[in-house]
């Protein structure tokens, strides 16, 4: 990709003076919590220099600017992904964005699969760790220090002050909100049930193929991570029946009111 983050930022701030603090990153068919941000300034990714298009199926690919109570916020309507055949690098590039644009705190959200036979879909659960499946990193390659440091530490990478904030903002709501462990998978092939008895074997409770990548360009930058999942599907082999791309959005768009709503409870906590 051409484009530098600078030229994007720049573009951006041509379009609203507004500088978030908080950015959201909304996964498949949870795009409604965007409709609740006040005053908002829509911009497509393709009026973004340099931005990669969404084109997943439930991603509408805008950025949103506006506020979310008192807190000026950066919503992401949409993610870039590896099975797009993108660089990791354009794939946090919109990461890296906000993070100019001077947002300190993230939350990122997606649709994901259960491992553990406990989770049943329709779940949220906030995400404790990861394990990162994917063979790749946004990290590779020369290191900017005035980005970040070369070896960035990993042991807080989902701050466990924000999941304590979600825990209680869910008990506050009367929601469940599990915690749990997330193996990024490159897809686009869902895993097979092998893949997923290795994942079990390794301590992962829930696969995707999103968020490794954008909490590992957020944490080199110094930016605070929350990462809550919609789990919509069984892994491979735990259920009988197959995984469909149709069920995963329908299950989503039914847990997207309870993740909104969880959302408007915490993201003021954040800033």
């Amino acid at each position: 990709m051409s484009e530098t983050p600078d030229v994007a930022i720049g573009a951006i701030a041509a379009r609203s003076e507004l500088r978030p603090r908080v950015g959201v990153v909304l996964g498949s068919g949870l795009g409604p919590f965007a409709d609740a941000v006040a005053e908002p300034v829509e911009i497509p990714y393709g009026d973004i220099p340099g931005w990669p298009a969404s084109t997943a199926v439930g991603h509408a690919g805008t950025l949103v600017l506006g506020r979310f109570g008192d807190v000026p916020v950066a919503v992401m309507k949409g993610r870039a992904h590896l099975y797009e055949g993108l660089s990791p690098a354009d794939v946090v590039f919109g990461v890296r964005v906000l993070g100019g644009l001077g947002v300190r705190s993230l939350v990122l959200t997606n649709a994901c699969g259960a491992i553990d036979t406990s989770v049943e879909p329709g779940t949220l659960v906030a995400i404790s760790d990861h394990l990162n499946l994917q063979g790749s990193s946004p990290l590779v390659g020369p290191n900017d220090e005035t980005v970040g440091p070369r070896f960035p530490d990993m042991t807080n990478a989902y701050d466990a002050g924000y999941r304590a904030i979600a825990l209680q903002a869910a008990a506050r709501l009367g929601l469940e909100l599990g915690e749990g462990v997330y193996a990024a998978w490159l897809g686009p092939a869902f895993e097979t049930p092998a893949e997923i008895r290795m994942m079990r074997a390794l301590g992962a409770d829930l696969v995707g193929m999103s968020t490794v990548p954008e909490v590992l360009a957020a944490r080199h930058m110094g930016i605070r991570c929350l990462a809550l999942s919609c789990v919509t599907n069984a892994a491979a082999g735990v259920r009988p029946e197959p995984i469909d791309h149709e069920r995963v959005l329908e299950v989503g768009a039914r847990a997207a009111g309870d993740l909104v709503a969880l959302l408007r409870e915490v993201v003021p906590l954040l800033d």
